[in-house]
């Protein structure tokens, strides 16, 4: 929405004085500017930080109630929720009037999981996928936690315990890779989420996000959404929904194997994809018995071992990203290896029917598979004669 020439102006110089540290000057002129633009919510989230800038609490928190709500007229799901948090004391009315604009409403079927082409609107993970009630006690569980250019927010390989969505600003996620240098591989922006994977895993974090200017995020701990779950189920179900969302997305945009399906077939096979946490020392799969599904390592290490008259082979371990159990599939013959967990796992897995379906029929991906299962037969054969 334009702003009136007027309350441009003086936004302008309200800005440039709290840019030189002239803070109640600063206030003065977005109240002014407010007056003539009521509704508009940038202005009153303006006068809601430099209050709280300046000590006046309960003024502070009554001017993120009215930003909460101007965010939600604007439609700003994220902005509107951090407001509401920042306000420490928004209006119970305040608080419905989100629910009853971003949540679902009475009745409403729950989101099933699908893959998103890029580029598509899925909603905003969790928070658009519950009800109303439990809306309302996921805005009161979550933390706003504000970060200047340099800090980290999560470090790669520490324990997890949250996730967080981006609110305003802009961050780097960073990975180490051989010679343990960090390399960055993705950049967020407002709306992004980023720190599911430990959420729900409970693993270490698998890289570090690093802000590349002042931003604000909203944090969902793991212990506040197990309190919320506890009245309200579906918040560990949209939560878990969207963990798998993000995990097959993943997958289906950068694996090899996927990359170049239709995104009608990506979408179709992603409904039929099954996520699984794994314990450590659980067998997948047997040597000698009929193959049933095709696997995808998402998470942690697998044991490859092949059992001999007197002795057992060890075959190189899986890794995160390797697939196993299609050489049985696609030959219709038994499974040549028996696969155990080496740590913890996450797999997603593939029924045989669907498998046939989605995957046999294809004959660029049916022949890739072909040929990481002739590499892997070739291994086992060595093995043996070591």
């Amino acid at each position: 929405m334009a702003h009136p020439p007027h309350a441009r102006s003086l936004k302008s110089q309200a800005a440039a004085l709290a840019a030189e540290g002239k803070m109640d000057a600063a206030l003065a002129g977005y109240q002014a500017a407010l007056r003539d633009e009521p509704e508009d919510a940038e202005l009153h989230q303006r006068v809601a930080e430099l209050l709280e800038w300046l000590g006046r609490a309960p003024e502070a928190a009554r001017a993120y109630d009215d930003a909460a709500l101007g965010w939600t007229r604007a439609g700003a799901l994220l902005r509107a929720v951090a407001a509401a948090v920042l306000s420490r004391r928004a209006r119970p009315q305040t608080v419905r009037a989100l629910a009853e604009r971003f949540a679902q409403p009475p009745g409403a079927l729950a989101p099933t999981f699908a893959w998103v082409p890029d580029g598509k609107d899925a909603g905003v993970p969790v928070l658009s996928a519950v009800g109303r009630d439990a809306f309302e006690a996921l805005v009161g569980a979550l933390e706003v936690r504000a970060f200047w250019p340099g800090q980290r927010v999560v470090e790669e390989g520490q324990p997890g315990d949250s996730m967080f969505a981006l609110v305003e600003g802009r961050a780097e996620v960073a990975r180490r890779v051989e010679g343990n240098a960090r390399q960055v591989v993705a950049t967020l922006g407002p709306g992004d989420f980023f720190g599911e994977v430990a959420l729900v895993s409970e693993g270490p974090r698998l890289a570090s996000v690093e802000v590349r200017e002042r931003s604000v995020l909203l944090e969902f701990k793991r212990s506040s959404l197990a309190r919320v779950s506890a009245a309200h189920p579906e918040v560990d179900a949209a939560v878990h929904a969207f963990y798998q969302r993000r995990l097959v997305e993943n997958l289906l945009r950068t694996s090899p194997l996927f990359t170049n399906l239709s995104p009608a077939l990506k979408q179709a096979m992603s409904r039929e994809f099954d996520l699984r946490a794994v314990p450590a020392g659980q067998v997948l799969l047997t040597q000698g018995q009929p193959g049933d599904a095709f696997y995808l390592l998402l998470r942690g290490q697998c044991q490859l071992s092949l059992e001999q008259p007197g002795r057992i082979v060890l075959l190189p371990e899986l890794r995160e990203g390797d697939v196993f159990g299609e050489i049985s599939l696609l030959l219709g013959k038994p499974v040549s290896a028996t696969v155990r967990t080496k740590t913890p796992c996450v797999v997603l897995r593939l029924e045989r029917a669907a498998f046939e379906r989605h995957v046999v029929s294809q004959p660029g991906l049916k022949g890739q598979l072909m040929r990481m299962g002739t590499e892997r037969l070739q291994q086992t054969a060595k093995a043996l004669f070591v």
